[in-house]
């Protein structure tokens, strides 16, 4: 599969650069593009990573591409489509658009054309050859609520840290982080930085070895402080970013109030681990204690998403076809006559009786006299010609 992980000189190599738009312009449109993507999906009442993916694919794809070939909207509602049917939360591309245009103004969804739907559909399949038919995307989210589950300390405190981190992960799909470090490592990233902003100090964990400094040695290795601290920067400039004047919009769109939410996703609340757990192979408890957690109140100057769950109660077909599915025996070798054996037969005895010997002797077979073609006629007529054969194919020379 192919490698999506870039180092800093390549991101600041892409097409859209090479196509005359600076690198803090890029940003602003990336930034622009994920809370695009984050607003439609929660009003569409989609799952948090149904948006994260579709703002993963959102990177991915200018990788590749420029920002003056492909408007990024256009783009954005593209891969919240994909992102919904990979998810298994499918919206209709009509909805997605509809949704959209209440969120644009009339000269951003100018870019759509005159036919948003037929641009969306075609688009879809430049993505998928973009990326390569790479559908499958992890989240930091699952490895924020796995490592937290292994820490000890108050329980408010986790709680506390763990949904400021979860506020992070969320803010972090507005940066290229997703096309810098793996998921892992964000997370671990994110939870530092949330430990140190909300003072929750970690000094025990479950599966602790002598050989383990900090927390997460146990989870990913050779992540020195100053690789943490990038990832934190890059984060903590979003909330610096907002507070300045906002640039005007790019052109050929005309500048107009981007619409502000304040939204906070609630992540499950993670219960800290106990003196005697129940801990797996690798250190962490095997009970998931999950339940509905409290917003936190901490002031933010950076707008955070709502995260509302897609309904549990819906069923989707099957991914694959059911086991009960009967599959037809394999093909006969006819080269080397091999034939499996028959099972649902008995092994032992015959059939069926032979049939008894007959007493008497049968006669010999007599031939049925059939009569001549004369006969079918009258004495009277004689017997029509054959017809000539016909000429169905050129004489051979």
């Amino acid at each position: 599969m192919p490698c999506w992980y870039y180092e800093k000189k390549e991101l600041r190599n892409t097409p859209s650069i090479q196509d005359g738009i600076d690198y803090e312009t890029e940003c602003r449109y990336r930034k622009e593009g994920a809370r695009f993507i984050i607003d439609t999906g929660t009003k569409m009442d989609l799952g948090y990573n149904t948006m994260a993916t579709g703002v993963v694919y959102f990177h991915r794809f200018y990788m590749f591409h420029s920002f003056k070939n492909f408007p990024r909207y256009v783009t954005a509602c593209c891969c919240l489509f994909l992102a919904g049917k990979v998810e298994e939360t499918p919206k209709k591309c009509k909805d997605i658009i509809r949704i959209a245009k209440s969120l644009l103004t009339e000269q951003k969804f100018m870019t759509f054309g005159e036919d948003p739907k037929e641009e969306v559909m075609t688009l879809e399949r430049i993505l998928l050859q973009t990326i390569k038919f790479d559908l499958q995307v992890e989240h930091p989210y699952s490895y924020l609520l796995k490592y937290a589950k292994c820490l000890k300390g108050d329980k408010n405190k986790l709680q506390k840290m763990v949904q400021m981190a979860w506020t992070f992960v969320n803010d972090s799909l507005c940066t290229t982080l997703s096309l810098q470090w793996e998921p892992e490592i964000i997370a671990v990233a994110l939870m530092y930085l949330a430990g140190k902003l909300s003072k929750f100090e970690v000094v025990d964990w479950n599966g602790r070895q002598p050989k383990h400094l900090r927390w997460w040695d146990m989870f990913v290795e050779d992540v020195t402080m100053d690789l943490l601290e990038d990832i934190c920067h890059q984060v903590l400039d979003l909330y610096s970013q907002a507070n300045n004047a906002k640039p005007p919009d790019s052109p050929p769109l005309t500048p107009s109030n981007e619409l502000a939410r304040d939204r906070a996703i609630q992540p499950p609340v993670t219960e800290p681990a106990s003196t005697t757990p129940n801990v797996s192979a690798n250190g962490c408890s095997t009970t998931d204690t999950t339940d509905a957690m409290k917003p936190m109140d901490v002031p933010t100057h950076f707008q955070t998403y709502a995260a509302n769950f897609a309904p549990s109660n819906i069923n989707y077909p099957p991914a694959f076809p059911p086991t009960n599915v009967s599959v037809p025996p394999p093909p006969v070798n006819t080269m080397n006559h091999i034939v499996p054996p028959i099972h649902h037969l008995p092994t032992a005895g015959a059939i069926r009786a032979p049939p008894p010997a007959p007493s008497t002797p049968q006669p010999p077979f007599q031939p049925y006299a059939y009569p001549t073609n004369a006969t079918y006629f009258p004495p009277s007529n004689s017997v029509p010609p054959a017809p000539a054969p016909r000429a169905y194919y050129p004489p051979q020379p």
